[in-house]
């Protein structure tokens, strides 16, 4: 009900009736005004005036269902939006639905996450409200080393709107989305699977949108930064979302038709930091020099070891640290 009362207050720009909506909706007017007071009271600022009705002012900085829908044009993805003030981790959430049997497209979205995870079981701070931490529940057709892919799909998306927000974002392989020589997102992709078959994917964007510099700690200080801090600009997170989830879809079903995802590679590729540069890849007790030659069209990086060997690395192989520190 609340959803389809504020699809009335944005769609005019002046004021609205209570009998027009209740007309509309097939309620009372006295059940109108019941969720008009439920909708201010989470922030959204309506005013009410005698034989006027209802006019919208503003709206809240929440990552609400409705404040995203408005900036989506998807068929699949995004369709269904479950909000939380807070919780651990949406991957922990995703997942937990998934099993559950969440649709294809659901997102789990909050404003905070106490736990929240990145690669390698690192961990990502997540304050309430500054942020943009969303996980996005798949069920592809797809076999399970095709999923590789899926990571590059949500880089590209993220990368893809923040061109459209002139934001200048680049990629280090295979998951890290960096502005400014500085991390500000974060990508994870985990999965149920069997040999030959995918049974759901839970794909997990964490942006720093609005972090100021006392929200970091002064270890990360050196690596990690924030869209607000990097650009002086406060970013509208809704909109962000609302672009990603959008581009995403279309990058995604590109991904089904051809079972390749030439088009997010491509952006990758074109918006890595990585290739042409010397880097140390990292195993666990090893570390070898190489250079970065490319991004094949499987999504692997293409790297050349000092022995003159060429070897292709699979996302979540291993880590990768520029010779000069986190960013080249």
């Amino acid at each position: 009900m609340k959803t389809d009362i504020l699809k009335f207050l944005n769609i005019k720009d002046g004021f609205v009736s209570g009998e027009e909506i209740s007309i509309a909706l097939g309620v009372s007017r006295a059940a109108i005004w019941k969720h008009i007071k439920l909708l201010k009271e989470e922030g959204y600022h309506i005013e009410a005036v005698s034989r006027k009705g209802y006019r919208l002012i503003s709206s809240p900085d929440l990552l609400t269902e409705n404040e995203i829908m408005k900036h989506l044009n998807t068929c699949e993805i995004g369709q269904k939006i479950i909000h939380f003030d807070t919780l651990t981790s949406t991957n922990t959430v995703a997942k937990k639905l998934a099993e559950q049997g969440a649709d294809h497209g659901t997102i789990v979205v909050s404003e905070e996450q106490t736990s929240g995870r990145g690669r390698l079981g690192r961990n990502w701070m997540s304050p309430k409200h500054k942020g943009l931490w969303f996980s996005i529940i798949l069920r592809p057709q797809l076999n399970p080393g095709q999923v590789a892919v899926i990571t590059q799909l949500g880089a590209a998306a993220v990368i893809k709107a923040g061109l459209e927000m002139a934001l200048d974002f680049r990629v280090k392989w295979p998951n890290d989305i960096i502005l400014n020589e500085k991390k500000i997102c974060g990508i994870l992709t985990e999965m149920s699977a069997e040999i030959n078959q995918v049974h759901y994917i839970v794909l997990g964007i964490g942006i720093n949108a609005n972090l100021d510099p006392e929200d970091f700690p002064d270890e990360l200080k050196e690596k990690a930064s924030s869209i607000k801090i990097e650009t002086g600009q406060q970013i509208d997170r809704k909109q962000l979302c609302g672009k990603i989830i959008n581009y995403f879809e279309s990058l995604y079903r590109a991904l089904i038709r051809d079972g390749k995802g030439t088009e997010a590679i491509d952006i990758c590729r074109e918006k890595s930091i990585l290739i042409g540069q010397e880097v140390q890849i990292i195993k666990p007790g090893k570390i070898n020099q190489a250079i970065v030659l490319d991004l094949n069209d499987e999504g692997e990086l293409v790297v050349e070891r000092e022995n003159g060997e060429l070897e292709c690395l699979l996302s979540g192989e291993v880590s990768v640290r520029g010779k000069r520190g986190y960013a080249i």
